[in-house]
């Protein structure tokens, strides 16, 4: 592997040099410039990043933490993520944290100790305190830590309105709700929006109400269970499109059709949501837009630009009407 002592062998010169000319910092003549810079070529150096991260203790590196990237909507999100940081000049760090608590802490430590540039998390655990200690840009995604956090989020309980609204349009008298995690506040913002449009209902009590866990296998069971104390459902809102995906094969497990039978919603807009059978009607979220606006967002807090004085982002969302409904 070359070193940056083989380089300035190479060019005639010393490392000292060599490492103005990589860092573009101090003087360096243009002569001595060029060969160096014929000697890095030639040789096909390829500099530590992570000792030069170590040595100006900052990088060209950002941290993206997802809670479950076995959930379609992380990939997109980190897609969209990583598409803008490139644009901009960084790398991204993909960490999984399953949601746990002191797996996001030994994340936020590592990627201090690589002295990243700011870190993009989408987290239900992290508190505010946690987040200034680190003392470096944050930006939240997806769910909210702070009121005070650069944020960006959409409009969760308008979306699982119209996703109950519409279950009504379509004729559907009694509606079911697969939520998602309690501890999530957007999984909150949905069953709040879901219980708006049915809560006075007179047939309407919380055990029309099952927790998927917004994953499917979570989803299945949980629909199984919903449906069989209430065989009378013939339509469901779930909190995301994994966990309507979930609802849809768990009817078909009970000889129920879709949407003949039951119709059946999801949140989120994935892109499986169109490769189903039933292909799948869902309250759409900007998925892309907001990793691109989240990155735009910390790129700008690192670099000290001026940003926007309301940096907490709530973006609309989109009624996609397909198959299952």
């Amino acid at each position: 592997m070359i070193s940056i002592k083989d380089v300035a062998k190479y060019a005639g010169v010393s490392v000292a040099t060599v490492s103005r000319v990589l860092n573009n910092s101090g003087y360096v003549g243009q002569d001595t410039r060029k060969k160096v810079e014929k000697a890095i070529e030639e040789l096909n150096y390829k500099p530590n990043e992570v000792a030069r991260s170590l040595f100006k203790k900052q990088s060209t590196t950002i941290g993206l933490i997802v809670p479950d990237i076995m959930n379609p909507f992380f990939p997109e999100l980190a897609r969209a993520v990583e598409d803008t940081a490139i644009q901009l000049g960084y790398n991204v760090i993909l960490c999984n944290s399953d949601g746990d608590q002191k797996k996001e802490q030994n994340y936020l430590d590592i990627l201090q100790q690589q002295y990243v540039n700011g870190i993009i998390v989408s987290s239900n655990t992290l508190t505010a305190a946690q987040i200034v200690r680190l003392n470096i840009p944050v930006v939240s995604i997806d769910r909210v830590i702070s009121k005070g956090l650069p944020t960006i989020v959409v409009e969760n309980k308008k979306g699982a309105m119209m996703a109950t609204r519409y279950l009504q349009s379509k004729g559907c008298r009694r509606i079911g709700h697969i939520k998602g995690n309690s501890s999530v506040v957007n999984a909150e913002e949905r069953c709040e929006g879901y219980k708006e449009i049915i809560g006075n209902e007179p047939w309407f009590d919380e055990t029309y109400i099952a927790e998927g866990q917004y994953d499917m296998q979570s989803s299945i069971q949980a629909t199984l269970e919903l449906l069989q104390r209430h065989p009378d459902i013939d339509g469901i809102f779930a909190a995301n499109d994994i966990m309507a995906i979930g609802a849809i094969k768990a009817a078909y497990q009970l000889g129920k059709r879709v949407p003949e039978d039951i119709a059946i919603i999801g949140f989120d807009g994935i892109s499986l949501s169109k490769a189903t059978t039933p292909e799948l009607t869902t309250i759409e979220q900007p998925i892309y837009e907001m990793g691109e606006k989240a990155t735009k967002m910390l790129v700008s807090l690192m670099e000290q630009q001026t940003v926007d004085q309301e940096n907490y982002k709530i973006l609309d969302v989109t009624l996609i009407e397909r198959e299952s409904t």
